[in-house]
């Protein structure tokens, strides 16, 4: 008798304690955004614990690939979901996620602060001067390997940087309809690979006349709408939140200034955690404490919906062909996203010395190939030391 495939099975039963220490350990220090998560996770439920096989983890993180939202936190919650359950899956979750969310919001209370310090002042102008090359880095990352999939493919290949240019010109020009744009490059590429596409009653329209309706005005259903954006439509995960909560959070309702804008973003780059915890600085700037925590449980929420409610059913996402096709044109088209958020982010940039300090954190990044985390800690220590030195701060 075939034995079934180890996701169809029930959870492994792991005492919940476990999962909470785990999970929160991860938590805690994983700097490094999704690539370090999925490391951390590979070492703790394949070569530690053994409670997963290197087969069955593969097709896990596949599978959230293959899921809008944060790809690295769905898999963090679905191997707790492994190992513990359902309730395994809220513990460990929370466990993996909160520490990045409180780091978030405490340090929001200290750069966004009525009178932050000068020194505070100039890392979060040096560590947001970095901001643009981190993300031509992030997506430099996935732009190679997405092309080898389609390059022997001369009709896909063409679709393929269509996607990429369209969602850069998109990211750069209209930012608060991004979204859209993912969306319908997925649409495109799935009507294109199967026809028909999409079940009766199916239809996407409504969600373009919702958006500027539900956020017209900038209180806490713009903030909502805002962060479940990026929890629930963003396409690539990662560094694609940011030309999502850029439109909104600077031009369309001023939250913030280009400039706090870009220290949050840094703050979720070298804070252990998701990167998506980035939405709790967004948040706080909007509503202060409350729109922090509400922001990043809407933008959270979807993530642990998936799993919850689907996480049987992994395998089947995986080799679903219409998934697959969806994500051949949102997939390009998020990271074409992240090359166009660069243009707004430098555009932010005020001061002169800021420049610099930006294309020493390309070099850093690009030729040298240092770390994210390490790249924007130097940079808010040039920040630190021009400041006090009688630099222009923006």
């Amino acid at each position: 008798m075939t034995e079934a495939p180890s996701e169809e099975l029930g959870p492994v039963g792991v005492p919940l304690a476990t999962v909470a220490r785990d999970w929160t350990r991860i938590g805690l220090t994983g700097f490094g955004g999704p690539p370090a998560h999925i490391v951390l996770l590979r070492r703790l439920m394949v070569e530690r614990r053994r409670w997963m096989d290197a087969q069955e983890f593969e097709d896990a993180n596949a599978a959230c690939g293959l899921l809008p939202g944060p790809g690295s936190t769905q898999l963090a919650i679905f191997c707790a979901y492994r190992v513990g359950g359902p309730l395994g899956a809220i513990i460990g979750g929370l466990g993996f996620v909160l520490p990045a969310v409180a780091l978030v919001l405490l340090l929001s209370v200290v750069f966004f602060g009525h009178a932050p310090p000068l020194w505070i002042r100039g890392a979060g102008a040096g560590a947001g001067a970095a901001v643009a090359a981190v993300a031509v880095d992030a997506a430099l990352s996935l732009l190679v390997p997405s092309y080898h999939r389609v390059r022997e493919k001369r009709a896909r290949l063409a679709r393929w940087s269509a996607y990429l240019v369209a969602a850069a010109a998109a990211a750069a020009l209209i930012g608060p309809y991004l979204v859209l744009v993912l969306i319908g490059c997925g649409l495109v590429e799935l009507a294109l690979q199967r026809r028909p596409v999409l079940a009766p009653g199916l239809h996407w329209a409504p969600l373009a006349a919702l958006a500027p309706r539900a956020v017209a005005v900038g209180g806490l259903g713009a903030l909502s709408w805002t962060a479940f954006k990026v929890g629930a439509l963003a396409y690539g995960g990662g560094f694609v939140i940011v030309p999502l909560m850029q439109g909104d959070a600077v031009h369309t309702y001023h939250w913030m200034t280009n400039a706090e804008f870009l220290n949050a973003v840094a703050l979720g780059q070298v804070t252990p955690g998701p990167v998506t915890a980035t939405v709790a600085a967004v948040g706080y700037a909007a509503h202060g404490l409350t729109g922090g925590l509400l922001a990043a449980a809407v933008a959270f929420v979807p993530s642990f919906s998936f799993i919850l409610i689907g996480g049987q059913r992994f395998r089947r996402l995986r080799e679903s062909s219409n998934a697959r096709a969806f994500l051949d044109g949102a997939g390009p088209a998020a990271i074409g996203a992240i090359l166009g958020a660069a243009i707004p982010l430098t555009g932010a940039l005020r001061e002169t010395w800021q420049f610099g300090v930006l294309a020493a954190a390309a070099i850093a990044l690009l030729a040298l190939r240092r770390s994210v985390v390490e790249t924007l800690l130097a940079a808010g220590a040039i920040g630190v030391v021009l400041a006090l030195a009688g630099a222009p701060m923006a």
